[in-house]
């Protein structure tokens, strides 16, 4: 993981998924707090970062001016393409 020397609390898969679908059931984009605040059970904040690195680094989401996209399927990536926030 990036910038963590050690990780307390490795997150189970339920919570990855919760989190994902927090993610992709949005309305509108969020910032990371607002985010962690709107999810349905609570998650330590140290989980819930490395869930964000986990998520980042496997190109699901980015964080753009601080707001989280999900950027994993065909549909968001042409999307984003059209709006000149991902260039290939």
């Amino acid at each position: 993981m990036k910038n963590q020397t050690e990780v307390l609390r490795y997150p189970r898969l339920d919570t990855i998924l919760m989190v994902e679908d927090a993610i992709k059931n949005c309305d509108e984009e969020m910032t990371l707090t607002q985010l962690w605040n709107a999810l349905p059970k609570k998650v330590m904040y140290q989980t819930f970062k490395v869930i964000i690195t986990y998520l980042l680094d496997s190109g699901k989401i980015i964080i753009h001016n601080k707001l989280i996209i999900w950027t994993y399927g065909p549909e968001t990536i042409e999307r984003l393409e059209k709006q000149n926030l991902i260039i290939r």
